[in-house]
């Protein structure tokens, strides 16, 4: 399609890569550069020391905002915006700068071009920032919402729900990564229908099985933030309940986050001593590389989660995973067939699973079989992306403009 015939989109989201080769989680990035041959592409992103305010990234325009004197731009990114005001208080201060920005920048950018339609990632900040953008102004953009879960389940309390309603007073649409999310987001908006489409992840060409690859039968593997609520320090101490009887065993750690000088105390105790590997984020495209490894990858998440991508990841390359016994999971492993299961925070129940995995590695190796089929079908970013792509272009065409 020619340039000049497509439609414009603004993307707005607070992750996203701040640079090339970036180890943020690039599920926006992907998610939009695959909307690109459909629609002329702005992101609108926090900027941060070291990024551009203005780029070209992957054929999508990104320009990014600045909400504090670069060296304060510590709201976002390593860890994410609820983890990084747990981990420093303080930081609770840069908010309402943060929210101001952001809506100055949405602001700025609808009178400069002719948007036909707005994705706002996350209900707070992002939709938040859009409704004060678009307060008084004639004829918005019609806007949809994709709630991710954190900013679903994390923000609770009856005012942060009340700013949440009035946020979603603005979207034509919203939807949600998982079946376990609807209930919560038609209580905030009853009037609009979420619909359920997940983010999606490159199972055709990046996370591929590699049977000529062999797995070492004693690497247990982590993937994700380095956070309270990604359920670390059960996994640390589910790995030392093993180790006097399986003294091979070894975990990698993959991720950054704010909990991580907490984690690297706990690992240096004398039960997990030389045990544990922190090998920090690492690029999007080396991951298939740890997952092809490693004899399991381990999701033991503490809390309400909207979808697990990176269990997705890892059955993509064949792994086989354990996970928590959460909702968020039942679209990914809705049963044993495709993963063992564990309680949240229970950590010899997680040993339990552990080692059920490391004595029967044929079994394993079947349930992962297994989940490669289930998760190829569903979660691949050929059919998120065209699900994504028709509902755009049906607002833009069709819908009311949000109030």
């Amino acid at each position: 399609m020619a340039h000049s015939s497509r439609p414009r989109l603004l993307v707005l989201t607070s992750t996203f890569p701040r640079w090339a080769d970036d180890t943020e989680p690039a599920f926006v990035l992907e998610l939009t550069r695959r909307l690109a041959d459909r629609f002329q592409v702005h992101v609108l992103a926090p900027h941060a020391p070291g990024a551009a305010s203005l780029e070209n990234l992957a054929g999508l325009t990104v320009h990014r905002f600045r909400y504090a004197p670069e060296g304060w731009q510590t709201l976002t990114y390593e860890g994410g915006i609820l983890a990084r005001l747990q981990a420093r208080p303080g930081r609770l201060a840069l908010v309402p700068l943060f929210l101001l920005a952001e809506a100055w920048a949405i602001r700025r950018l609808l009178r400069r071009h002719r948007f036909a339609a707005i994705h706002s990632h996350w209900i707070i900040p992002q939709t938040l920032a859009l409704r004060l953008a678009t307060l008084g102004m004639r004829n918005p953009p019609p806007a949809i919402c994709t709630s991710h879960g954190g900013d679903l389940f994390g923000l609770q309390g009856r005012f942060l729900a009340a700013v949440k309603r009035w946020a979603l007073r603005r979207c034509t649409g919203l939807t949600v990564v998982s079946r376990a999310m609807v209930p919560a987001a038609r209580t905030l908006a009853p009037h609009l229908e979420p619909r359920i489409i997940p983010m999606g992840t490159d199972l055709r060409d990046t996370f591929t099985p590699a049977p000529q690859i062999p797995r070492d039968p004693h690497r247990i593997l982590f993937v994700g933030r380095l956070v309270e609520k990604k359920g670390v320090h059960t996994l640390l101490n589910a790995v030392a309940r093993l180790l006097p009887r399986y003294p091979q065993l070894h975990l990698d750690l993959v991720g950054q986050g704010p909990d991580e000088a907490t984690l690297r105390a706990r690992s240096e105790s004398p039960d997990l001593a030389g045990k544990v590997s922190f090998l920090g984020g690492i690029p999007h495209h080396r991951l298939p590389d740890h997952y092809r490894r490693a004899a399991v990858t381990v999701f033991p998440s503490t809390d309400q989660e909207g979808f697990g991508l990176v269990l997705v990841e890892a059955m993509g390359c064949g792994c086989p995973v354990i996970v928590s016994d959460l909702p968020a999971i039942q679209d990914i492993a809705p049963n044993d067939t495709f993963a063992l299961r564990a309680p949240p925070g229970d950590a010899d129940a997680l040993a339990q699973a552990l080692e059920q995995t490391l004595q029967n590695p044929a079994q394993a190796q079947q349930r992962a079989k297994k989940a490669l089929g289930h998760v190829r079908e569903r979660f691949g970013w050929e059919n998120v992306s065209k699900e994504y792509g028709e509902l755009l272009i049906k607002m833009a065409a069709n819908e009311p403009r949000g109030k």
